[in-house]
């Protein structure tokens, strides 16, 4: 058995090395990061199982998951300028301030007309868990030079906050049905969500300005080599977290919170954030996918039916397409572009995250329809969102450059 383990990682590793030396070739076909190691994390479940027990393995991946989750939601913040953010982005701000709740409202709405048993407490989870998107699924939309650039850019700021601005709501959700399932108050639950919701801010405020004007003084007056600012980012992230966990507060909320505060009081380049997510960030979302491709995704096919597949396809169309076209109200954007940045929110790895965390911390009702429908939304939207991406970037690409609005749609800010 030990050999066969060893013959396992062995392979993964290979997988890793292949995709990293065919990377510029893979970026031209339908294939994705995700997609490959999905199918990796499938074809190896069975093996994977020798590692541990079913609770052990769940254990492990919750680890990885709330390692990758802390750094996502701190890098990502980091890079939010708000200044600019109120001045040039009306798109991605529309699409947050008046989206994201609108498919809250909606997503909650449906699932709990769908599947009523759940009750308005896993309808709201479900809806939260699954409303961030995920742009590393439409990477050959975001980096495709044909793609007006407040499109693309509109898809990576959205990705890049939506999953710090929902996670109040997955806390809420969680707290809720778990109370549900143990025929307890939620008095006292929701207080604490209340409390941690609170505290996790207040910690990333003043963990972020501190350790930033820290940074900054010491790049003034050259005190630090540059090698160590990623360990900087890093220790960052973690401490932010770590300091809300000690006083009651949620940890995730403070490394984003952390993450805005860091990026817009750092005075300096951020270069070292972005070469750290792009190597070692790169390796923890290749982990993650193959995770869900070998824990997640085998569960969701034994328990799958009807109705997770009928939220997970909802969830990739009304539920998204519909706030966002919304949302978009006075922003001069045309209708192909509305019905662009609607179908491209895909979902992947804030909801496979924050479903192995939650899973890990509360007991609710149905786990296993939750997990299948989660599992099914990600997985319909890998493949969905993957395969699309080049030849509908292509397309947007092509009808921008032919309509007589086309210079201002690729540049300009929306009227």
């Amino acid at each position: 058995m030990h050999t066969q383990i060893e013959l396992v990682l062995f392979g993964i590793l290979g997988c890793v090395v292949l995709y990293a030396l065919l990377s510029k070739l893979i970026g031209r076909s339908i294939l994705t990061l995700p997609i490959i190691f999905v199918f990796v994390g499938y074809l190896v479940a069975d093996p994977i199982k020798m590692l541990g027990s079913h609770d052990q393995l769940r254990e492990y991946a919750r680890y990885l998951a709330e390692i990758t989750l802390i750094l996502v939601l701190f890098s990502d913040a980091s890079n939010v300028r708000l200044a600019r953010l109120k001045q040039n982005f009306q798109i991605p701000l529309q699409m947050l301030v008046f989206g994201v709740p609108l498919t809250m409202l909606l997503g909650t709405l449906i699932v709990w007309m769908i599947a009523p048993a759940g009750g308005f407490a896993m309808a709201l989870l479900t809806t939260a868990v699954l409303t961030p998107t995920d742009a590393a699924l439409s990477q050959g939309v975001v980096s495709n030079p044909k793609v007006p650039v407040r499109l693309s850019q509109s898809i990576n700021v959205e990705s890049g906050l939506n999953d710090g601005l929902v996670l109040p709501f997955v806390l809420l959700g969680a707290v809720l049905a778990a109370a549900s399932m143990q025929e307890t108050a939620t008095q006292g639950l929701a207080m604490k969500a209340v409390i941690e919701i609170v505290l996790g801010p207040l910690v990333g405020v003043s963990i972020g300005w501190l350790i930033a004007r820290g940074l900054g003084i010491a790049e003034d007056r050259r005190w630090s080599l540059e090698s160590a600012q990623g360990v900087v980012f890093v220790a960052s992230a973690f401490a932010c977290y770590l300091g809300a966990e000690l006083i009651g507060g949620n940890g995730f909320i403070a490394a984003f919170v952390g993450g805005v505060t860091f990026g817009n009081t750092y005075r300096h380049d951020l270069h070292f954030i972005t070469e750290f997510m792009e190597g070692t960030g790169q390796m923890l979302t290749m982990a993650a996918f193959l995770v869900f491709g070998a824990t997640m995704l085998p569960d969701a096919f034994a328990h799958v039916s009807f109705m997770p597949v009928l939220i997970a396809a909802l969830f990739l169309t009304v539920i998204r397409m519909v706030p966002v076209w919304l949302s978009l109200t006075g922003t001069g954007l045309v209708f192909r572009e509305k019905l662009f940045l609607g179908w491209f929110g895909p979902r992947g790895l804030a909801s496979i995250l924050f479903t192995l965390i939650i899973m890990a911390e509360f007991e609710f009702p149905n786990e296993e329809e939750f997990l299948a429908c989660i599992s099914m939304t990600v997985f319909m939207s890998i493949i969905l969102h993957g395969v699309t991406s080049t030849p509908f970037a292509n397309m947007i690409g092509r009808q921008s450059a032919q309509s007589p609005s086309g210079p201002v749609a690729a540049g300009a800010k929306a009227d």
